[in-house]
């Protein structure tokens, strides 16, 4: 395979191939982060209300110097605001100081209350179907809209509306060789869904950076395990992949992206075969009967 710089969305833009992850970034390090990613070639910056960093995100960016147009920014919409999405985006805008986003997402097809509980008042569907009249309604404020942890179940339940007529551009999950979702990118490369990779690397102290088969890779091209594992995504068809770190050496080092041919490929993706585990627990939701990809397989959550 040759890994792709950047993928065609269904609304005719490109978003590019890899950014940078602020999930779990502490507070105080993601405006560094944003500006180094900036100055050292990443043109795609991923953030989310839930994450209480989008401020520095935008600062960040302002430090880098690099415009704006020339910036691929994602925001998501934060589970306690599926009622207010209107509220919400003026709120990220304010925060990220930006006049537009090129990507919104739905973070979780989950409501929630502000005291943390499910919030069974809303369907997430009718949110999406307001994302959709603020995307057609404003799109000098949105570029494109999509979805972040959904399934194939979730899907269905979605095109089964006769009021959805935007199909999402994106879906941002968590994907790895411990969990590698096949069927799940299969069902969104035929939907002209663009899938973006979240947790990479099975997320911090993860096994997959000492897995014999990512090690043996790595030593073949000369690079880190995390370099292969990043490059893994960046190699299938249609998927664009977040990196994550706020250490300077580390941003610029992992945007070292290789060729993988097939047959690493396939050896990669085995590994789910012996060692499969989900680091973003769908549990926590409320939701997870629902169907959220592998929710009977969650194994572990690492913490830093």
């Amino acid at each position: 395979m040759v890994a792709s710089k950047s993928v065609k969305l269904n609304t005719g833009a490109e978003m590019p191939t890899l950014g940078l992850g602020t999930w779990k970034s502490k507070p105080g390090e993601v405006e560094k982060a944003v500006e180094v990613a900036l100055k050292n070639g990443y043109r795609h910056i991923d953030t989310a209300t839930a994450y209480a960093n989008e401020k520095e995100v935008g600062d960040g960016i302002k430090a880098s110097g690099v415009p704006r147009e020339e910036i691929f920014l994602v925001t998501k919409l934060n589970n306690t605001d599926h009622k207010a999405p209107e509220e919400a985006l003026k709120y990220s805008l304010n925060a990220l100081g930006t006049s537009y986003l090129d990507l919104w997402l739905i973070h979780w097809p989950a409501p929630m209350t502000k005291s943390g509980e499910a919030d069974k008042s809303i369907n997430w569907i009718d949110t999406w179907k307001a994302f959709q009249k603020i995307y057609k309604a404003h799109p000098e404020k949105v570029k494109a809209i999509g979805v972040s942890n959904i399934s194939i179940d979730f899907f269905e339940e979605l095109f089964k509306d006769p009021e959805v007529t935007v199909i999402p551009a994106v879906n941002q999950v968590e994907l790895h060789p411990s969990n590698v979702q096949d069927e799940l990118v299969d069902y969104c490369r035929k939907k002209g869904i663009v899938v973006t990779a979240y947790s990479p690397l099975g997320s911090d102290k993860s096994p997959l950076l000492t897995n014999k088969t990512v090690e043996k890779v790595a030593k073949k091209y000369g690079v880190s395990p995390a370099n292969v594992l990043i490059s893994l995504q960046a190699n299938r068809p249609g998927i664009t992949v977040l990196s994550k770190s706020v250490t300077p050496e580390r941003i610029i080092a992992n945007a070292k992206i290789i060729d993988l041919t097939d047959e690493e490929i396939k050896e990669l993706h085995e590994i789910e075969n012996t060692a499969r585990f989900r680091a973003c627990s769908p549990l926590w939701t409320g939701w997870g009967h629902l169907g959220f990809p592998d929710f009977k397989n969650v194994a572990l959550t690492f913490a830093k």
